[in-house]
């Protein structure tokens, strides 16, 4: 007994993964986890039965907790722009704009994931609206098998780090940390891994020019009256967008200092960013809009159609991160705000139904409710699991491996990667990150950037084979025997499981080395506060004397040791 009484801990974790192996529902795991071992703990005298009325009062906390609000809202925003074509039609344009360059519907792919990520946030929503438009147009023009599903499951799985990702939310909320500031953090790195794989897709492209074919002139459908493509008046655009975008940028701060009356300052990398693309983006759509409404001829179809079909996707995102951003809202309201634009972007492309928003709610009430009750089982679990003494076995296990920082974060690292063969992203987040934000913080280890880094190597769990979240919505889309084209009329064999398999593999890799980037160089993380003002408590002067206030009972060695009566 007294042996039991001393590893109650680690039998209780032990138990809660012999009960997930056997197949047991997370939820009703972790919460028939902390009750049997509460019992337990009380037999042994380890818990009084009164410690147990903890347990309504976290339970109305959860139910009352303001950031958890934004899951539904993003959800929501999510689905709505799903289910109103949107992918479809970046999908189509992004196609034909990179239709003549080998590796175009790739790059067109991996832009259009980062772009749904940045606006859905939900991987199933961008796996499969990419998975169904997009590889039967790769398989048709011959492009490689492994290739084509690797780089839709890998562009899908985007939505877990670019904000607003659900999972930074989740994994704020158990941190303990900012979303804000969460979404700041994940911001350079999320980029940095879309680079990745556009370095991978540009290699292929030179390496092995057969398996990334450019499209046959007769799929490009999208042309001048004279032939031509019309690629040049979007380079053009483009161009003078991001010049005025960047010569933005670069004043920014002296025009928010006139605007207010105030000394210029440097601002904060990801508020100049994200306002800079906001004002080159707006400069792009008024031309076009110029151009259109009083036909001047300056701008070729496809240069309008790009505009009129990324600018808006855009302005979402900028409503949503860019309030987020400039802390005119919470990730909440900024939630709520998305969720609002997502119906008014349907809306004004005449696709906004009942029965699409009967479906988007009822997909938002079920990922909210699985949400909400694993947070609830994961509760009952840590209420036990802390009152046994669990949280100190595991700081004194986890701080003392060898390698300090940098071995732990190894451990963590290679833990929740293994774990994700087992556990969906929501699940470890609230029953793994518990466990090592104590330690992480008791090791100084910054959490946001421990956040961030978390975060990526959770995104993994929807890419590695064979119980990858993301291929399996693939598979799920994916035709598996052979079918005829119907452009071409040609028959096409199907899409083999271990082709979606091997294809996950490169970008398994990429997403690992991103991993290694972000232990090697925190800066990734950790540049988006580097301008950021902090006070140094140890230096505030309080005014005293002359000012007629708080003079009384200070005496100069008061003033000496840093006292000044209050």
């Amino acid at each position: 007994m007294a042996w039991l009484a001393e590893n109650l801990a680690p039998l209780m974790f032990l138990g809660l993964v012999l009960f997930l192996l056997y197949g047991f529902p997370v939820v009703f795991a972790l919460g028939a986890c902390g009750l049997f071992f509460g019992l337990i703990g009380i037999e042994l005298g380890l818990l009084s039965p009164a410690f147990f009325q903890a347990l309504p009062l976290r339970i109305f906390g959860i139910m009352q907790n303001e950031t958890l609000l934004a899951v539904p809202f993003f959800t929501l925003m999510g689905l709505v722009l799903e289910r109103s074509g949107m992918a479809e039609d970046l999908l189509d344009t992004i196609g034909q704009l990179f239709g003549s360059v080998r590796g175009g519907l790739a790059f067109a792919v991996i832009f259009v994931g980062a772009l749904l990520a940045a606006t859905t946030g939900v991987v199933a929503a961008s796996v499969i609206s990419m998975g169904l438009i997009s590889l039967p147009i790769m398989l048709r023009y011959g492009y490689d098998r492994k290739l084509a599903t690797g780089v839709i499951a890998a562009s899908g799985t985007l939505a877990q780090i670019l904000p607003p990702s659900l999972v930074l939310i989740v994994l704020a909320d158990q941190l303990g940390k900012s979303v804000g500031d969460l979404y700041k953090g994940a911001f350079i790195p999320a980029f940095a891994l879309v680079g990745l794989y556009v370095l991978y897709v540009v290699g292929l492209a030179l390496l092995r020019p057969r398996a990334l074919p450019a499209l046959p002139p007769e799929a490009r459908v999208i042309r001048e009256d004279d032939g031509s493509s019309g690629t040049r008046s979007v380079v053009v655009l483009a161009a003078i967008a991001t010049v005025v975008g960047i010569a933005f940028g670069q004043h920014y701060g002296e025009l928010v200092a006139w605007l207010g009356g105030s000394e210029p300052q440097d601002r904060p990398i990801d508020e100049t960013v994200v306002v800079a693309t906001c004002v080159a983006a707006g400069l792009a759509f008024v031309v076009a809009l110029v151009n259109r409404v009083f036909r001047l001829g300056l701008l070729s179809r496809m240069a309008e159609r790009v505009t009129f079909v990324l600018i808006p996707p855009l302005a979402l995102i900028f409503l949503v991160l860019g309030t987020i951003f400039l802390g005119v809202a919470t990730p909440t309201e900024g939630g709520a705000m998305g969720a609002v634009g997502a119906m008014l972007l349907a809306l004004a492309r005449r696709r906004l139904s009942f029965s699409l928003l009967v479906q988007a709610l009822k997909g938002t009430t079920v990922l909210s409710s699985f949400v909400m009750f694993i947070l609830i089982g994961a509760t009952i679990f840590n209420l036990t699991f802390q009152g046994v003494g669990g949280s100190h076995w595991v700081q004194h296990l986890l701080t003392q491996l060898p390698g300090g920082e940098v071995g732990f974060l190894i451990f963590a690292a290679l833990f929740v990667f293994v774990l994700a063969f087992f556990l969906d992203y929501f699940e470890l987040a609230f029953i793994v990150v518990p466990l090592l934000g104590p330690a992480a913080h008791a090791l100084g280890i910054d959490l946001i950037w421990f956040g961030v880094l978390i975060a990526m190597v959770m995104q993994t769990s929807f890419m590695h084979p064979p119980f990858g979240f993301a291929l399996f919505f693939l598979r799920s889309v994916a035709p598996a025997g052979e079918y005829v084209d119907s452009v071409t009329g040609k028959k096409i064999r199907g899409i083999s499981t271990a082709e979606i398999y091997w294809g996950a593999i490169p970008f398994l890799i990429l997403q690992l080395v991103m991993v290694g980037l972000l232990i090697a160089f925190p800066s990734l993380v950790t540049m988006s506060f580097s301008q950021v003002e902090t006070v140094d408590l140890e230096k505030i002067e309080i005014p005293v004397g002359d000012q007629g206030w708080g003079t009384e009972g200070t005496s100069e060695s008061d003033d000496a040791k840093g006292g000044s009566g209050w």
